[in-house]
């Protein structure tokens, strides 16, 4: 089986801290073996948002590892409430939000930032699901990117 605490730690990364909801939901649902992540942004490890719009605060590269962020946000909402990154087996589908110009056509491109991410925890087999990437006009805060996503948990 795939360790993926071990190749977490292997890519040198650190995780920010949890998100505490800031409305009326919760950051995850468990339903028997499918685990829901509510939409998450990019926390950064002093617990700020990293803020901007991509196409005009911010250019692509700075958008990708903002999403990046964000996978990193939901590894940690992960780990912290499981136990384990390697409770995780496998990703479903990842919806990702890009706060993006109206002209900005990179959404893919942005949210690979957190898809490469997942692919590297979790092996490609597993941490590649389907998926979703989209503009919007705004997101909330300002936030460059907002993710959410749908895992199996192992029995």
């Amino acid at each position: 089986m795939h360790n993926a605490d071990l190749a977490f730690e292997k890519l040198g990364l650190t995780l920010p801290p949890a998100p505490k909801p800031l409305g009326v939901y919760k950051p995850y649902v468990i339903d028997g073996k499918y685990l829901y992540l509510s939409g998450h942004g990019p926390v950064q490890d002093d617990k700020s948002l990293i803020i901007g719009r991509i196409g005009s605060d911010m250019d692509m590269e700075t958008g990708k590892l903002a999403a990046r962020q964000v996978g990193l946000t939901m590894l940690s909402t992960i780990h912290s409430n499981l136990g384990s990154l390697s409770r995780i087996k496998r990703v479903i589908k990842v919806l990702g939000m890009v706060n993006c110009t109206s002209d900005f056509e990179k959404h893919p491109y942005i949210i690979n930032g957190c898809s490469e991410l997942f692919a590297a925890v979790w092996g490609e087999e597993n941490g590649i699901g389907t998926r979703s990437a989209v503009g919007f006009g705004s997101l909330p805060d300002n936030i460059p990117v907002e993710i959410e996503a749908l895992f199996e948990l192992h029995e």
